[in-house]
């Protein structure tokens, strides 16, 4: 970094955060944050992927409780009969995640997915697999496997309590819909925090030219997780004062927390990360897609750690790959390794943007002790612009 750089940052910052800087929420395009490549679908959501649908249900009760569900729909079909393949990358396996073991198994899944508070996970399985039973055509079965993640939101929650769950999944799953998706603290993301700021939930998506396969690429994030926040490579948490590690290494490390430093020192979280596709894959490959989804989240500067769960949930809602649970012989039509590469790149991308879409439309949420604010975004904006980044 120059010194007339330096300089930009050092006098930008010393105005906007003696003037407390606290913006509307704003996408990371609207501030010029368009990482990689590709293009993004008509919503730049999960939801570009035909089929896909997401609703969120958002619970704020009295002084403590914020949490709640949000939940991904693969398709609008017979979901137990007409199942999608599916496949789960783990980053850091610090965590609790519902019908795993049957998913790789089987390399598919048979509900939705739903996402929701640590605690809340049992509940909202249940939910989710009465949801299922109650529908006609599942009239006479007798196994179900719902799929559940979770991130631990106890910094805003009184998770605990666990109040309504099985409500909130009903919710979440009748407002599912295919068009834009809520952002920021809304369902499952309602209670999240993200590098000591407000965190959410984010989407993005990639469409591929045409020469390249025409596919959609769409990934929904669950962020709750720490580190030290970086943007198209910038090291903003550094120079916002407030990153991992910060009373380890700051100037005057030892003599008490630095400011800004919001009890984050291990970069401590998690991330449920979902990723949809109509490229026909089948779990192997969409298990590699998933490994990719890795990459995006390390670039907006995760570093996994021990106390986080990052999981990464990979579906193709093509109709050329799915199965029947009855049937004797599978045959499908699937991508070969060779087409991976561009899919790959558009999942990396993908999962950058959902992130910093997750911490950019964050609001506020307080409980009664504590009040949890966004990333400021004017102050991001000068930091990126002294890079040479956004608008």
């Amino acid at each position: 970094m120059t010194r007339p750089v330096l300089s930009v940052l050092a006098g930008a910052l010393a105005l906007l955060l003696a003037a407390g800087s606290l913006d509307a929420q704003a996408r990371a395009r609207a501030i010029g944050l368009a990482p990689g490549v590709f293009t993004p679908g008509r919503h730049n959501a999960i939801t570009d992927v035909p089929g896909v649908r997401v609703g969120h249900a958002t619970i704020a009760e009295g002084d403590s409780l914020r949490t709640g569900v949000t939940a991904i729909v693969p398709h609008g079909g017979d979901l137990f009969r007409d199942r999608v393949p599916a496949a789960l990358h783990v980053g850091n396996g610090f965590g609790k995640l519902l019908g795993v073991t049957q998913l790789r198994e089987l390399g598919e899944i048979e509900t939705p997915i739903v996402l929701t508070c640590t605690l809340c996970i049992w509940q909202a399985g249940d939910a989710l697999a009465q949801w299922m039973l109650a529908r006609p055509e599942n009239a006479n079965v007798r196994s179900i496997n719902p799929v559940v993640g979770e991130t631990n939101d106890g910094g805003l929650n009184t998770t605990r309590a666990r109040p309504g769950i099985a409500a909130a999944v009903a919710r979440a799953l009748a407002v599912a819909d295919s068009g834009p998706v809520a952002e920021g603290s809304v369902g499952a993301g309602h209670g999240t925090i993200m590098f000591g700021w407000k965190g959410g939930m984010g989407t993005a998506s990639r469409r591929l030219p045409a020469s390249l396969g025409g596919h959609t690429i769409g990934v929904l994030v669950q962020g709750n997780y720490g580190g030290v926040l970086q943007m198209a490579g910038v090291p903003i948490g550094q120079l916002l004062g407030r990153y991992a590690f910060q009373r380890n290494v700051a100037p005057g490390a030892g003599g008490g927390r630095p400011p800004g430093d919001a009890g984050a020192e291990r970069g401590d979280g998690s991330c449920m990360i979902v990723i949809a596709t109509d490229a026909p894959l089948l779990a192997r490959n969409l298990e590699r897609l998933g490994a990719r989804a890795i990459m995006g989240l390390a670039r907006t500067g995760s570093s996994a750690s021990n106390g986080s769960g990052d999981y990464v949930l990979a579906f193709s809602s093509s109709p050329r790959v799915r199965r029947t649970p009855d049937a004797t012989v599978s045959t499908n039509d699937e991508l070969g390794n060779e087409a991976m590469s561009a899919l790959f790149q558009a999942v990396t991308e993908a999962t950058e943007e959902a992130l910093y879409n997750a911490l950019l439309m964050a609001t506020p949420v307080s409980t009664r002790a504590t009040t949890v604010r966004p990333l400021p975004r004017d102050s991001v904006q000068v930091l990126l612009r002294a890079r040479g980044v956004g608008r």
